[in-house]
């Protein structure tokens, strides 16, 4: 999928039946990121949002059917 413009960030609503993403699109959380490590097989970040606070990891794990499954972790207690 290609980039979409940083003002597509802010969208909620509903994108209708046969276009491109359609469906119910809500925002779960805001914040900022920082990006600590990332290779291929592995991303680690800190989060702060309203709803996610601190060290987060996504570790890959196979592929399967041509999509990646990953595992998302928390880190530590904050």
């Amino acid at each position: 999928m290609e980039d979409h413009a940083i003002e597509y960030g802010s969208f909620e609503g509903i994108i209708p039946e046969g276009e491109y993403g359609a469906g119910k699109v809500g925002i779960w959380d805001r914040g900022d990121y920082v990006l600590k490590e990332r290779s291929s097989r592995k991303i680690c970040f800190e989060l702060h949002g309203k709803k996610l606070e601190g060290d987060y990891e996504l570790v890959f794990m196979k592929e399967e059917r041509g999509k990646q499954q990953w595992l998302f972790f928390k880190i530590g207690q904050r």
